[in-house]
């Protein structure tokens, strides 16, 4: 089977077959004795029975079948200036004693050790250290507030933290240490040990008998022999924010995530052992778990691992230079990267400097795609832009354009076709699918496939609650879309960012593919705030491009002719706000719920995730204004 079709149909009629083959692909200490245990369903288990280590599969292998002198990591730090390489050979050394660093400190399989570091190759060495031992690690975004951290805490109970004495953001030092105290301080679960990695640009304060540092933590370890593990056995639990204010733990499995990160990196990102792959995000979201640590490691490519940023560190040329020095093959990253360097470099100027010729393809995930931005990529790499969509909770795509089984065609806006594994739905509000082109809630067919979450950490009813119990025998994905003639999935915003005026159930996603098109906008957000006649009424805020030169009210009336042509009348666009910047997570995501509570003159609470703060108070100014 070759094409996109034929695989796919064997996975939905066959999914043992098809799992038992991808399987095969990954090294089992153990075998499995059933492919998939439905015993305890809706709580699925892949690969029962068997054993296996995710460390052994993304490093010793590699270091036994003789590969332990190629690359396996690319450290790249525009902020410090500063970039290593590290053989197979060269991170088993420093992961196997950095385990055994753990093991003396009384870890141990079934312990948790929350990571909360900046982007530098020990925060990667943690996490396959976690992994090699059965501890089952935590990965928290470096410099979220302590608070925040100190939730994570509460509900995972670690044995231990790692960190780092600083992270760096462009310019600014962040101190760690102070952070994590404090979290501790807050949390009140006793003193948790604390690991320090020192950096140059901060020293950190250790407490006598509870902290240590790296250095001295590995100081007279040994190399610490892989343990074997249940396929079903916790490898990390990541927090996603919850609707309650309580972050959610989504836990992810040994056996079944390592079987799908290799086909997936294989089959979907078109990667072959040796190719270099660099997934520009964090490894405190799910897209640095998977694919700057996992997948790449598991299937035997160079990883590349980022700290810095595509506009300023220094310029827009940053992601161009990255791609050259390192001969990267495919870049994965989120739209708003994109735009940023758009913003920036609407011709690409900085690209002229750097040789680019060995990227094969993009792609592209985090947040919806405008068609815009994708062209705009394509025409400016002059290769594939594939826009693709999953989550947190999945850690893998459910819908792409699988360049290693086929390349189909691209429709601008659309992340293509579902992937093996996973069966999409539109349903509306009553459970019923609805027709072609309707937007509705887009749902996953249960079981979902191996690689997926198994529950929430230590809340298996609230899993349910959240994600199982609106419509039965299917996952909700909390996105809403609609599918067209030829299975294509268009998903236009979260549920609870299709608003209703004055009846019509409309997508922001859709408005704000219409305002993009405008040659002066570099992105853009829409939002429904409330209306005494017509329930909700759109409003958009627009970031324009650089050295971009038209008045506010000539912007305006564009902006609403071209919603007017793209939606209609219906639509009741009337009022676009130029802002200079919109409010984000570190991720990359546009808060909307944020800024709709700040236009209808609501309470909120400044969220954790958001990049820069001081942007909330640009868009109530820049609100009052209007």
């Amino acid at each position: 089977m070759s094409n996109y079709k034929e695989i796919y149909k064997h996975a939905q009629t066959n999914p043992n077959e098809f799992w038992d083959t991808a399987a095969k692909a990954i090294d089992w200490f153990k075998p499995y004795k059933k492919l998939l245990d439905d015993s305890q369903a809706p709580f699925y288990s892949w690969f029962a029975g068997g054993e296996l280590n995710t460390c052994y599969n993304a490093l010793d292998r590699h270091v036994l079948n003789g590969q332990g002198s190629r690359t396996a990591l690319i450290y790249d730090s525009a902020v410090t200036k500063n970039s290593r390489k590290y053989t197979y050979q060269e991170l088993l050394n420093e992961v196997a004693h950095f385990a055994d660093g753990m093991i003396k400190k009384g870890i141990s399989k079934g312990d948790r050790v929350i990571i909360y570091m900046p982007m530098i190759p020990q925060t990667a060495i943690a996490m396959l250290a976690c992994a090699r031992i059965g501890a089952i690690h935590s990965v928290v975004f470096g410099g979220f507030a302590a608070k925040e951290l100190a939730a994570r805490l509460v509900d995972s109970s670690p044995k231990l933290i790692i960190t780092a004495s600083c992270g760096i953001e462009i310019t600014k030092v962040i101190a760690y240490k102070p952070l994590v105290d404090k979290a501790i301080e807050i949390a009140n679960v006793g003193d948790i040990p604390v690991v320090v990695y020192m950096r140059p640009e901060c020293s950190a304060n250790l407490q006598a008998e509870r902290d240590s540092t790296w250095s001295d933590f590995v100081k007279g370890t040994n190399a610490a022999d892989c343990v074997a593990l249940e396929s079903d056995h916790p490898l990390y639990i990541l927090y996603t924010s919850g609707t309650t204010g309580q972050p959610k733990g989504v836990v992810r499995t040994n056996g079944g995530h390592a079987v799908a990160m290799h086909w997936s990196l294989k089959n979907i990102y078109a990667m072959q052992p040796e190719d270099v792959f660099w997934a520009a995000s964090d490894v405190g979201w799910v897209v640095g778990h998977s694919y700057i640590v996992y997948a790449p490691l598991i299937l035997g490519c160079t990883t590349v691992l980022y700290e810095g940023k595509p506009v300023g560190t220094p310029d827009a040329g940053a992601f161009w230079r990255v791609i050259d020095e390192h001969q990267v093959n495919c870049l994965f990253t989120a739209p708003t990267a994109f735009r940023a360097i758009r913003r920036e470099d609407p011709i690409a100027d900085e690209l002229q400097k750097y040789d680019t010729s060995c990227l094969r393809s993009l792609f592209l995930a985090g947040e919806r795609c405008d068609p815009n931005t994708l062209e705009w990529a394509q025409d400016t790499l002059k290769v594939p832009v594939i826009d693709h969509w999953w989550q947190t909770e999945t850690g893998w795509p459910i819908a792409a354009n699988p360049l290693g089984i086929e390349e189909l065609s691209v429709k601008p806006g659309s992340p293509s076709l579902a992937m093996p594994g996973y069966q999409v739905d539109i349903l509306d509000d009553q459970g019923n699918e609805v027709e072609v082109n309707n937007i509705g809630n887009i749902v996953i067919k249960l079981p979902l496939p191996p690689g997926t979450l198994k529950t929430l950490w230590g809340d298996d009813s609230r899993y349910i609650k959240a994600y199982l119990q609106t419509f039965p025998n299917y996952y909700l994905t909390g996105d809403a879309g609609y599918k067209d003639e030829e299975d294509y999935l268009w998903i236009m915003s979260r549920i609870d960012d299709v608003i209703n005026v004055a009846g019509h159930r409309l997508s922001t996603g859709q408005m704000e593919e219409s305002l993009a098109k405008h040659p002066a906008v570099a992105e853009c957000a829409v939002i429904g705030v409330k209306d005494e006649i017509k329930g909700e009424l759109p409003l958009g805020l627009v970031v324009l491009n650089k050295h971009t030169s038209i008045s506010d009210q000539q912007l305006q009336q564009e902006l609403i002719q071209l919603v007017r042509k793209d939606i209609g009348p219906v639509a009741a666009f009337k009022q676009a706000i130029n802002v200079k910047r919109l409010p984000k997570t570190r991720s990359g995501k546009i808060l909307r719920k944020t800024i709709k509570a700040i236009a209808q003159g609501e309470d909120y609470e400044i969220p954790a995730t958001i990049d820069d703060p001081e942007i909330l108070r640009e868009i109530e100014n820049a609100l009052m204004k209007n």
